[in-house]
């Protein structure tokens, strides 16, 4: 769309939307818009424009290759999925932290959405609210906000989010489908563990999708979002996670835990617009399931 950066002067009053269409680049509507919504267009007399921001005859646009289309992979294949002035929605790959911890704090999710924001916008003050998080192990869709206030309002209406995720896991549940209820404690050596009484209780719906030898493809939707609340809830069920060395799963052949966060829906924190997110399940987590033979 835009090889290199470029200057433009502008002779007339007009809309940036309109004046970015017909400049020679031949821009289309919604590319025009892409390039302003991802920072690519700075006008040099102002901080923050929009598509209907009224340009002045003797102002310079500054117009960058616009990198951070949907689906674009940045550093550590972390992957954009939607970006607007309120949220981001990124595919996280399995390995990456979602934010710092006391031993990383430069390859996370946060700190590289952080990074790509500042250069796009060229702007220093961009920052990334955390809503929530994914274990580093695990893979797929995560939700960022751009201000507090949305960051405060996604967070204020979590428990309406709806929140789905694919697991293989080992073994074949007796029951095609059911409902995980449990209490769960953490232990001072931070491991989750399931307790008789008192703890948090932590409600998972799971579905089989999918069955293969000795593996099986769970839907997973959560009710609660404890800490390890599959993990644990599936290794207490008999059918831990494929990969999952901490709580009994652990295999030499697999790389990687088998969970994935496959879908997001919610409502959006400043036009309340439904919002909804589908991943599809990583190819190596698929091949553990699409081997010859699998049932359906």
């Amino acid at each position: 769309m835009i090889a290199q950066e470029r200057l433009f002067g502008v002779e007339s009053r007009c809309e940036l939307l309109s004046y970015l269409i017909n400049l020679p680049l031949g821009l289309s509507r919604k590319q025009a818009k892409d390039l302003i919504r991802f920072g690519a267009v700075t006008l040099q007399r102002t901080g923050k424009i929009r598509h209907d921001t009224q340009l002045e005859p003797g102002d310079v646009l500054t117009i960058a290759p616009a990198v951070a289309e949907h689906g674009a992979a940045l550093e550590h294949r972390l992957r954009i999925i939607h970006l607007d002035d309120a949220i981001i929605v990124v595919d996280k790959p399995a390995g990456l932290l979602s934010m710092g911890s006391e031993r990383e704090k430069q390859r996370t999710a946060h700190r590289i959405l952080n990074e790509h924001l500042k250069r796009r916008t060229r702007s220093p003050r961009q920052q990334v609210f955390i809503v929530h998080r994914l274990d580093r192990e695990t893979s797929g869709l995560m939700l960022f906000a751009r201000s507090e206030s949305a960051q405060a309002a996604l967070q204020r209406n979590w428990k309406s989010v709806a929140k789905k995720y694919l697991a293989v896991v080992k073994g074949v549940p007796p029951k095609a489908q059911g409902t995980l209820t449990d209490h769960l404690v953490e232990s001072k050596s931070f491991l989750v563990h399931r307790v008789e009484k008192g703890g948090q209780l932590a409600i998972t719906h799971y579905r089989v999708l999918r069955t293969v030898s000795d593996k099986s493809l769970l839907e997973l939707t959560l009710e609660t979002g404890r800490k390890h609340q599959l993990r644990v809830q599936l290794a207490t069920l008999g059918h831990p996670i494929v990969g999952d060395r901490r709580y009994g799963a652990g295999d030499r052949i697999e790389t990687r835990l088998a969970l994935h966060s496959c879908e997001l829906k919610f409502r959006h924190p400043v036009s309340g617009a439904s919002m909804e997110f589908r991943s599809a399940l990583p190819i190596p987590l698929n091949a553990l399931v699409e081997r010859r033979g699998a049932t359906k």
